[in-house]
């Protein structure tokens, strides 16, 4: 899918109108039999998923569904059972009851498959799996497709843990490039190697930033581009830049991040210019054939 905008793509824009070509164009790649995965991952690192195909989409990247149309129902069929045997067994041992939060359910579903479910296991501590579980309850309405997503997300959050090293230097260079006098701020006060940038990274920013925003974050991590959270992290910053520059503790610091949690129009911004600053950086063009999840 190339860069450039033919005529009616530009006229749209201009009208305010932007997306409604990426739309049709979704949608006819949709309709491919089977399911071309790297057209779909391109479409995700590139532009926004309209939110009524993000479904749809993130089922097929993030494999919980098929490729192939034919084998799509019976793949369904065997997910729903999977997911009703866990919940059964979990019940019978009195792990969860129906007073149990959903995300704290699929949780112990989830260590119950992985064979982490110990006896005396504390379900309600706190976990990667439960915030990204959290995010996509908000988002999505049945609760067999978000155990199975929640899984795939995880795996993400497994392969940001790895490479935590390499995206906190990254973090570092490029707010260092981007806006010397914030960086030399934090690191004269002892505040940018506290900020818990793994908690940060590994919950794709789950808790931090609303879920309307931080969803089109989480288009392009379906995709593969788990970079850029680094770029979420700097614009985070440079948008409260005033009042981090104000800031001489970490307390100070984190009660100043965690303040604008709720702040659509905030999140909203911060997403924007995160996304803009990753293109900058030529991230969109990376495409993870690797990372690809696909399931016949």
């Amino acid at each position: 899918m190339a860069d450039e905008r033919n005529f009616r793509s530009t006229y749209y824009e201009k009208v305010g109108c932007r997306g409604v070509e990426e739309r049709k164009s979704l949608e006819i790649l949709l309709k491919e039999k089977p399911l071309n995965l790297t057209k779909l991952t391109q479409f995700c690192i590139r532009f926004t998923v309209p939110k009524i195909h993000r479904t749809v989409l993130w089922n097929s990247l993030l494999g919980v569904t098929p490729v192939y149309d034919k084998s799509r129902e019976y793949v369904m069929e065997q997910r729903v059972a999977v997911y009703n045997d866990l919940l059964k067994a979990l019940k019978t041992m009195r792990v969860v009851d129906e007073n149990t939060p959903t995300a704290r359910v699929l949780y112990a579903m989830w260590l119950l498959e992985k064979r982490q479910l110990y006896l005396g296991r504390d379900i309600t501590q706190e976990s990667y799996f439960c915030s990204i579980t959290n995010v996509l309850l908000e988002i999505f309405d049945n609760d067999i497709e978000t155990y199975w997503m929640a899984k795939s997300l995880y795996d993400y959050s497994e392969d940001v843990s790895l490479e935590m090293g390499k995206l906190t230097d990254l973090t570092y260079t490029i707010l260092e490039k981007t806006d010397g006098g914030l960086y030399i701020h934090l690191k004269s006060c002892d505040m940018l190697t506290a900020l818990p940038l793994t908690d940060w990274y590994r919950s794709f920013f789950a808790g931090v930033l609303s879920e309307p925003a931080l969803i089109r974050i989480w288009d392009k991590i379906c995709g593969g581009a788990i970079k850029i959270v680094v770029f979420v992290m700097i614009e985070l910053l440079r948008f409260l830049r005033r009042r981090v520059l104000q800031c001489v503790k970490q307390e100070g610091l984190f009660e100043c991040i965690h303040s604008i949690k709720n702040e659509q129009e905030s999140a909203d911004v911060i997403v924007n210019a995160a996304i803009e600053l990753w293109q900058q950086n030529k991230g969109h063009e990376f495409i993870p054939q690797a990372k690809v999840k696909s399931l016949i």
